[in-house]
């Protein structure tokens, strides 16, 4: 089906930077490196390659192959799959996975207005002239960065405008490979630093008794699963944007492989620096806006990479931000029968007036929290199950089969509609039981 909300990529290589744009972000930043060294360093990394194999091929390339197949989001993606059974009702369940994309949103809007202010700060510098815990406190309280947060919104809704190929896809190319340059030249300087080595060892030493761990393997899962922005809607909308004559395989491959090089050159770029100024590690927001200035205050030249590091985090997370929005707006526009501007306006909107409440990091991880562990994965299973048991297998892979010279694996219909279906189900009850995997 041709797509009407903006158009479709122009190019494969457009196609892959929008989907890695949209998987490469703040989990992969603050959350990758931490928790490879904290569960075996390079053992942890054979369960997460697994998983980020199985993922891949069959969840991300099933979403990719869905919004491809229908030529829309998920609002009518699930009521394509549903009326092929003499269903109704489909629109509605969509709503879901639209729910939880949206609160991702919101939450995470907060935090990319954080890394603007920083990236700004650093050019200034405002962000090391004094104590970072006292900067950071003093932003990260209600209404302290209201400005920069709409902003960010704004910047990205702009973008939405332009469409597909004028906005999506042109930014794309721009910011991924810009990201990858700056956080390989901040790992090159960073393995000159004396003291250097231990990080690696955190890293990539391996303890191979964590391979025996359950908790190991979970972690691995959900890090997996969260990284590649597998939520039932976000790639599924880029999938409805890409030509009949892409194969899928490869762009879900190319995707997994450029994201799981982002999450190492993180950890390369970050952890040996810590260690180099005998920092402890931490994950999440403390490490990034408090750990790090730390380490570019000491650092020689600390200012200038304070400045690239900062504006790779906030192309990252622009990237990301552009594909939740694009998701939710495609499926009010579409559902609403409003032009594209004003959806993305309205979308827009909502996140900006619901974010703001959200500013300060209690409240802010109190709402992440919320909806990465219930929402989020609930809208991910529902999305499985009606690609792989409502939809169907035959569909998928006729689709899925366009653009390909070699045919899928034999191990594809039992690793789709049962592994997957299942882990998919699994990462949620996991994600309550230990407060979160990803």
């Amino acid at each position: 089906m041709q797509h009407k909300h903006g158009g479709t990529f122009t190019s494969s290589m457009g196609a892959i930077l929008a989907a890695v744009g949209s998987a490469v972000g703040m989990g992969n930043i603050w959350l990758f490196p931490y928790r490879v060294g904290q569960y075996g360093g390079g053992a942890f990394l054979i369960p997460y390659f697994l998983f980020v194999a199985l993922f891949s091929y069959v969840g991300l390339s099933g979403e990719f192959a869905f919004g491809r197949l229908t030529g829309t989001g998920t609002r009518g993606s699930f009521d394509y799959a549903l009326k092929t059974r003499g269903l109704r009702g489909g629109a509605a369940l969509g709503v879901l996975p639209l729910l939880g994309v949206l609160g991702i949103a919101i939450g995470y809007s907060v935090v990319v207005g954080w890394v603007l202010n920083y990236a700004v700060g650093s050019l200034t510098g405002a962000v090391l002239a004094g104590d970072p815990d006292g900067y950071f406190s003093a932003l990260a309280v209600s209404f302290g960065s209201v400005p920069w947060h709409l902003l960010v919104i704004a910047a990205t809704v702009l973008i939405l405008i332009l469409g597909v190929a004028g906005g999506i896809e042109k930014i794309s190319k721009f910011m991924m490979p810009v990201f990858y340059v700056l956080f390989l030249i901040i790992a090159v300087r960073v393995a000159f630093l004396p003291g250097a080595v231990e990080g690696y060892r955190y890293l990539l030493e391996p303890d191979w008794s964590y391979l025996l761990r359950f908790d190991t393997w979970v972690m691995a899962m959900g890090q997996a699963f969260f990284s590649l922005s597998i939520n039932g809607a976000g790639m599924l909308i880029y999938g409805s944007y890409m030509k009949k004559s892409e194969d899928i395989i490869h762009q879900s491959v190319m995707t997994a492989m450029l994201d799981t090089a982002a999450a190492l050159l993180a950890g390369f770029a970050i952890l040996p620096a810590v260690f180099a100024f005998g920092i402890a590690p931490e994950s999440g927001p403390p490490l990034m806006f408090i750990t790090l200035p730390r380490v570019f205050q000491q650092m020689p030249g600390g200012r200038f990479f304070s400045i690239l590091f900062f504006v790779s985090v906030l192309f990252a997370g622009i990237t990301s931000l552009i594909n939740m929005l694009e998701a939710v707006s495609e499926s009010l526009g579409r559902g609403a029968r409003l032009s594209r501007t004003l959806s993305v306006l309205i979308v827009g909107g909502v996140t900006s007036a619901v974010g703001v409440f959200l500013e300060a990091l209690p409240s802010m991880g109190a709402w992440m929290d919320a909806v990465t562990i219930y929402i989020a994965p609930f809208g991910a299973v529902l999305a499985a199950v009606i690609l792989y048991w409502v939809l169907g297998l035959p569909a998928v892979k006729a689709e899925l089969a366009l653009g390909r010279k070699r045919p899928l694996g034999r191990g594809f219909d039992f690793l789709s509609k049962y592994v997957y279906v299942i882990l998919t189900a699994v990462v949620l009850v996991c994600g309550i039981l230990y407060g979160g995997v990803g």
